[in-house]
């Protein structure tokens, strides 16, 4: 749907973090993209970051492929890790076993924002013999050791250490060395880092040249990228927290292996997401699981949260406890979900309003003049998009586009009926485009309006059955012309929370939620 075939790309600028500046993007073959975004470590259930940045990369994503690029998307799945053990040893589980549900659960999770599946999706236990040939070519360089059956990175032999995060590597020896014990002789230098480990009994481990154990964090990603996208590809992306020591390191291992100049030709980082002012912590007790932030206010509404932000920017997401009686916390309010939820409501009903007005009319008009107002947001929408993926121009577009469109439903009063149905007509067509480009208004207008009412249902508990039985008796009172009963019904359907919507088609009805 959004790949197109024969179309020459619409040149960009991105912002690239090692340059720390926004440049041309040229890709290594024309019009085609290699793309590599760091995944999930598979331990926990997914949370809201981890929906956060897979969001920004795949919105970057449907850019590109908006753009007329061929995308070849890899993200890698960790599935062995210190934390994965850590865990899997508590709760007396096999730690392949619980890292393959988990990595389930965070696609299923990913789906419901409508994170688009990788094309290739890599795991570390698949990918052992790549990273012990990258680990034995480091060797053979001089950027690695052996020691006690560990394998360690030597920092000091990388010079350019630190380009991308701006770090000193004088500092970080010293600011590594009073952090590490001063019995581990393992290491030549406190800030080396680990390239293979050797295995503790009862861990996952592969055989190796070295001892049996199993691969550090970094090396992961510099065995899965050379084997899917070559030594040197186009762009690398992940959170702004994973750029020291992650990316630096891996960095370092890359060109270390195959030479200064491979490895990543642009890197990408999105921002940090904020609870009320706080970066989100585990230890603070806002970190919230995918599943329920969707159950409480569906997955395409943290989308559009989210693309009404550029990825790079640190984003603020405000949240309000609920208390019982006697103070205790008993749940949160998203507030910032909420208002992203109400603002995707109205582009959906904008567009149930459109198609009910074309069917009344009787279809397509054919071609003709459109109004001017709504004819550039195509191309508003692809300029903003080639300018490091600026969605929130996007959904400023989109805005005017939905607006001018109720405005013509509402007062059509002075134009041609030809004119107003051809133009209603070019807002869905445009808005359902520039939507799929950064990943909503996928679903089908009765069906999200219908699955986003059932939530309002359950949560203000409304009685379905008796609003129905309201709504017939009003249609029978307004039949009967007995417009007195028709308004008596109204006002105990609103004291309901139930807002009545009359068009050409029938009466139906939504949720009158506060502001």
């Amino acid at each position: 749907m959004l790949q197109r075939e024969a179309v020459t790309p619409t040149p960009l600028r991105l912002h690239d973090s090692l340059r720390n500046q926004k440049v041309p993007f040229e890709p290594l073959e024309p019009g085609k993209v290699g793309m590599y975004v760091c995944g999930p470590t598979t331990y926990a259930p997914a949370h809201i970051g981890h929906a956060f940045s897979a969001i920004a990369f795949d919105t970057i994503r449907r850019g590109l492929m908006f753009l007329g690029y061929q995308v070849k998307f890899v993200r890698n799945v960790t599935d062995v890790d210190d934390k994965i053990i850590k865990r899997a040893s508590e709760q007396g589980e096999d730690p392949m076993v619980m890292a393959a549900r988990f990595t389930a659960e965070y696609n299923r999770d990913m789906a419901r924002f409508n994170v688009l599946p990788a094309d290739l999706e890599p795991k570390v236990s698949g990918h052992i013999p790549q990273i012990i040939a990258i680990i034995e070519r480091l060797i053979a360089n001089g950027k690695a050791y052996e020691s006690a059956g560990d394998v360690y990175y030597a920092v000091a032999t990388f010079p350019a250490y630190g380009k991308l995060s701006g770090q000193d590597i004088a500092e970080l020896r010293d600011g590594a060395s009073k952090r590490v014990d001063a019995q581990d002789t393992r290491k030549r230098e406190p800030a080396d880092f680990a390239l293979w480990k050797a295995a503790k009994p009862g861990e996952p481990s592969w055989d190796s040249p070295w001892c049996k154990g199993r691969p550090g964090w970094h090396i992961e990603c510099s065995a899965m990228t050379v084997t899917h996208l070559g030594a040197t590809f186009d762009i690398h992306g992940g959170g702004k927290d994973l750029i020291f020591p992650h990316h630096e390191n891996e960095i370092a291992q890359s060109q270390g292996a195959d030479g200064e100049g491979t490895f990543a030709r642009y890197w990408l980082h999105n921002g940090f997401l904020n609870f009320d002012g706080v970066k989100m912590s585990k230890s603070l007790g806002n970190v919230f699981n995918c599943g329920e932030i969707a159950d409480v206010v569906g997955g395409e509404a943290l989308r559009f949260f989210c693309v009404q932000h550029h990825y790079q920017s640190s984003v603020e997401f405000e949240t309000e406890p609920i208390k019982d009686a006697a103070g205790e916390t008993t749940g949160v309010i998203f507030r910032s979900l909420e208002a992203a939820d109400r603002r995707l409501n109205y582009f959906y009903e904008t567009l149930q309003r459109i198609d009910d007005k074309v069917a009344a009319a009787g279809g397509d008009p054919g071609s003709g003049a459109v109004l001017a107002e709504i004819e550039s947001l195509v191309a508003d929408s692809r300029a903003a998009l080639a300018d490091n993926f600026n969605t929130p121009i996007v959904v400023a577009a989109m805005e005017k586009v939905a607006s001018t469109a109720n405005r013509l439903i509402d007062q059509p009063k002075g134009l041609d009926k030809l004119l107003v149905l051809r133009t209603l007509i070019r807002c869905a067509r445009d808005l359902r485009t520039i939507g799929a480009a950064v990943g909503v208004f996928t679903s089908k207008p009765p069906s999200y309006l219908a699955e986003r009412r059932a939530r309002l249902v359950k949560k203000f508990g409304i009685d379905v059955a008796a609003v129905d039985r309201l709504i017939l008796e009003r249609a029978t009172a307004r039949k009967d012309k007995d417009f007195a009963r028709a308004d008596v019904i109204r006002g105990e359907l609103e004291a309901m929370r139930v807002k009545m919507i009359d068009s050409p088609t029938g009466t139906t009805w939504r949720v009158d939620e506060p502001s």
